[in-house]
């Protein structure tokens, strides 16, 4: 059943009411809105955070990793008592008491072929994960399963963007196919904490604008950020009729 904003929620969320490009209509698709993150790391905690407290109804995390110390500069819902806790358990705790009203279900598992069926009730994933195989895969089942995909990453001081929506664009295997990068960690090239933060509330916007379907959405475009030099580039991607995934020609 569709929900309604009471009467609590439209004074609390005032300030994005307001907001012509949002009013009642666009939270009110918030508040029946469920997002699937993958990964709950720098990107995902930001994205979380940010899309808990704007008003979505629903956010599904996954992830199967526990709270380390060498999280904390960047994975800011964590506190040093969480360490050796499961991150998408503390993450649920955290995020209720950030806002009641969201429902947060914690999934602690490794993403595999099965979620498919979490992929299948949701209206928008975030890709959060730190892995071009989980990459690979979310973008897979995200085309399976007709779900728009919001896809972030971040290493040293550089970050990206890339934004699908099965049937109408290209998909990340067609940028992976013609913007080929190193296989490095954060663990091996280093990450400034703020980048993650940047790009992970980036995807919460992104992710927001889908669900709202609200102003521009940059389909078949990577979105490049440099921290150093505070640029942001768009890069076209050239058609990729050959593509397994999504086939598509825009």
């Amino acid at each position: 059943m569709t929900k309604t904003l009471s009467h609590e929620q439209v004074m609390r969320y005032n300030r994005q009411i307001v907001l012509p490009q949002v009013d009642i209509s666009g939270q009110e698709s918030l508040l029946n809105a469920h997002a699937i993150i993958i990964g709950v790391g720098g990107l995902g905690n930001a994205a979380a955070t940010s899309l808990c407290a704007s008003g979505i109804g629903k956010i599904t995390l996954i992830d199967f990793d526990t709270v380390d110390s060498t999280n904390l500069p960047r994975q800011t819902l964590f506190a040093e008592s969480d360490v050796g806790n499961n991150k998408v358990d503390v993450a649920q705790t955290k995020l209720y008491q950030l806002n009641q009203q969201c429902e947060v279900v914690a999934v602690k598992q490794a993403l595999n072929a099965s979620h498919a069926t979490l992929f299948e009730q949701a209206d928008v994933v975030l890709d959060c994960s730190d892995n071009a195989s989980a990459r690979d895969l979310v973008n897979t089942l995200c085309f399976q399963t007709s779900t728009p995909l919001v896809s972030g990453a971040a290493i040293r001081f550089e970050g990206q963007l890339f934004v699908a929506i099965p049937g109408t664009s290209q998909c990340y295997g067609c940028l992976r196919t013609f913007f080929a990068a190193p296989e490095l960690s954060c663990v091996e090239a280093g990450i400034f904490s703020p980048i993650v933060s940047i790009i992970g509330t980036y995807q919460a916007l992104l992710a927001s604008q889908v669900i709202m379907n609200k102003g521009e959405i940059p389909l078949n475009t990577l979105i490049t950020f440099d921290g150093l030099s505070h640029q942001w580039q768009r890069w076209k991607l050239p058609n990729n009729t050959a593509c397994e995934v999504c086939r598509t020609h825009p």
